[in-house]
């Protein structure tokens, strides 16, 4: 298993475009890098293979094998709340965590990010969190995804209808860390 990281050539010589179309991916955000010292692009294997996962290209010989991050997207139109929530995720670095502050970009998210799973917030202005839900599960390729509700004004017929739509599980805010990671864990592994 290779460990480190990638260099534009390289990636452009496994997915059989030039310098530049690397350089242009990463430019656009669709190929997270970090910069080296010298100023040079650089590509952690894992961050290659979920670009390469996302894009459904094929993956080379060499990486077959190598286990992915599963990825977590959070709506959230509380800005404070989901950034919090993508920190904690990140403590892991087992998960690969992104953000939609609300249900329009969270719709266009889920087809590009293709998340695992959704941490979902039910109160939100425009889509809410029952039909965000809904659309996650009426659409044939997310139907897989996990959901987990949250808010911080459930009632019990609130969350007994998210469930109903399609929702594996329902947290209340403020819920602590632990609690979150042990759903997820139940949930996508």
């Amino acid at each position: 298993m290779q460990k480190r990281p990638l260099t534009t050539g390289e990636i452009a010589e496994y997915c059989h475009v030039t310098n530049r179309a690397v350089l242009k991916w990463i430019e656009e955000g669709s190929l997270r890098a970090y910069r080296t010292p010298g100023n040079h692009s650089r590509v952690s294997v894992e961050d290659f293979l979920e670009f390469l996962k996302v894009y459904n290209m094929p993956v080379p010989d060499e990486f077959q094998g190598i286990p992915t991050k599963k990825k977590i997207l959070i709506v959230d139109d509380d800005k404070n709340m989901a950034n919090s929530i993508k920190r904690t995720l990140n403590v892991k670095e087992k998960y690969l965590a992104d953000i939609a502050y609300d249900g329009f970009d969270a719709g266009r998210k889920l087809f590009y990010f293709k998340p695992d799973l959704v941490i979902l917030d039910m109160r939100m202005p425009g889509l809410n969190g029952y039909e965000v839900a809904k659309r996650i599960k009426d659409f044939p390729e997310s139907t897989h995804v996990k959901i987990i509700a949250i808010s911080a004004f459930f009632e019990e017929e609130g969350k007994e209808k998210i469930l109903a739509v399609g929702a594996n599980c329902c947290l209340d805010k403020p819920f602590n860390q632990e609690e979150l990671f042990k759903k997820i864990e139940e949930l996508i592994g």
